[in-house]
């Protein structure tokens, strides 16, 4: 994955109108499928609660198909490349600690993935404005400044590559 650059107020929107298009479609469609249940499939007990989970699962299941057609839409260019993201990072953290170890014996490979966690991170913060940690990052940053420096290196998020992860 590469970083790139995306407009905040673009995505932030779009972000928005997605999620309460979802939530809507949630509310109303686990509602309306369960009332149809009921209505079709009465209980003598009252309890409805097994048609009411029915509903959500079914509505579910139809907001995520949705979803998975029109992902590649212009609409969600901005709110996709968040999600990967979100998932590149994450597998970064999962692996954080033996990266860092690596990064410290001087394997190159480790300081770009950390440069991208920490590029991508910024990123990610400024645009969901959640600058609270970003002094711990630029504290992380100037870590693996001085690693480069010592092991003569510069690294980028251009040249990370998900697949090097695997070595961690």
């Amino acid at each position: 994955m590469k970083l790139q650059q995306i407009d905040k107020a673009r995505y932030r929107k779009h972000l928005n109108r997605v999620l309460a298009a979802c939530i809507g479609a949630l509310v109303l469609g686990s509602l309306g499928i369960a009332r149809l249940l009921i209505i079709a499939f009465p209980s003598a007990s009252g309890s409805h609660f097994h048609w009411n989970l029915i509903g959500v699962i079914i509505t579910c299941a139809a907001i995520a198909l949705v979803l998975k057609r029109v992902q590649h839409h212009p609409y969600l260019r901005e709110v996709l490349y968040v999600w990967h993201l979100k998932q590149a990072l994450n597998q970064i953290t999962r692996r954080l600690r033996k990266i860092k170890a690596a990064a410290e014996q001087g394997n190159v490979e480790a300081m770009h993935a950390l440069q991208f966690s920490y590029s991508g991170s910024r990123q990610l913060w400024q645009l969901d404005d959640n600058t609270i940690t970003m002094d711990e990052l630029a504290l992380e940053q100037a870590k693996l400044d001085t690693l480069a420096e010592r092991y003569q290196v510069e690294p980028s998020a251009e040249r990370y590559h998900s697949s090097t992860l695997k070595q961690f």
